[in-house]
């Protein structure tokens, strides 16, 4: 373990993922400070709590951001006000990649730098620091100032490009997902309907060439099970393939199965319950389907 580390750090957003990567880089030595918009939250961080964003983000050389989208990133820094120029804002949530660019250009007017490095691998790997990155930069040396952080949260760092490449990344892939986890869905509602069991179905998909990296993992545990509690919300993940649907519009381009796939998950965040786990897609789909 580091125990001493020269950066400052700020932290926002202490949600499923936040917290325990908040917490990882406290027990790697990082002098952090942590705040949540929920008190309740931010008060289990106990002497690293601080009272608002403005009080997390003071003389810290990084700000980290893990929210749910751009809109509250953009609330965060302004909430935090004054940003100390020579100042890194590492922004890990998943957001879209055009407002990236946009708000990179308006922070290195005041001096600060921007690198947005999204990530992937679940609650568990976020506490064992085994994450995968997703890291866009235009400033090299911003960069080089935030590795210890991302070096000490991820198992693994691919860079992307430019700013605002590593959300387009996280968005693509969380759409590829998606569609893998829809079709795949279905597959099992079929096989029940014909007399296939889901748990012989899911071991001929897994052998062969309809397997993914969901099939592989969480269909066992958590679908098969009917458990639907991954710790990563529906309404997320629809936000993420609509921001990869946002993206390939903006580029003009006609995908018609990301637009399926945009449409379905649409239709389950609405049908479902609020706050209902991505794998509860599979319960939207057979539900969808059960004879009246």
């Amino acid at each position: 373990m580091n125990t001493v580390q020269p950066l400052r750090v700020a932290f926002i957003g202490l949600g499923n993922m936040g917290a325990p990567m908040a917490r990882r880089l406290i027990a790697e030595g990082f002098a952090l400070r942590a705040f949540d918009a929920d008190p309740d939250v931010t008060a289990t961080f106990g002497d690293a709590a601080a009272a608002s964003a403005a009080d997390a983000a003071r003389d810290a050389d990084v700000i980290v951001t893990m929210l749910p989208n751009g809109a509250i990133v953009r609330a965060a820094i302004a909430a935090i006000g004054d940003l100390r120029p020579g100042s890194v804002l590492l922004d890990m949530s998943s957001a879209d990649a055009a407002g990236t660019v946009r708000l990179g250009r308006e922070l290195a007017a005041r001096g600060v730098a921007l690198v947005d490095s999204p990530v992937s691998g679940g609650v568990g790997l976020a506490a064992e620091g085994k994450l995968a990155l997703m890291v866009g930069a235009d400033d090299d040396g911003a960069l080089a100032r935030v590795q210890p952080l991302l070096d000490a949260l991820g198992a693994r760092m691919i860079r992307t490009g430019g700013l605002g490449t590593g959300h387009a990344a996280k968005a693509i892939n969380n759409a590829i997902a998606a569609a893998n986890i829809a079709i795949a869905a279905e597959g099992l509602v079929i096989a029940d309907r014909s007399g296939l069991s889901p748990e012989t179905l899911l071991e001929v998909v897994n052998s062969s060439t309809g397997r993914s990296g969901v099939s592989e993992t969480i269909f066992k545990t958590q679908i098969l099970t009917g458990a639907y509690r991954q710790g990563f919300a529906l309404a997320l993940m629809a936000k993420d393939v609509g921001l990869a649907g946002d993206l390939a519009r903006d580029l003009g381009l006609h995908l018609p199965q990301l637009a399926a796939t945009e449409a379905g998950w649409n239709g389950a965040r609405d049908a479902l319950e609020p706050g209902a786990d991505f794998t509860a897609y599979h319960r939207h789909v057979k539900d969808s389907n059960t004879a009246s």
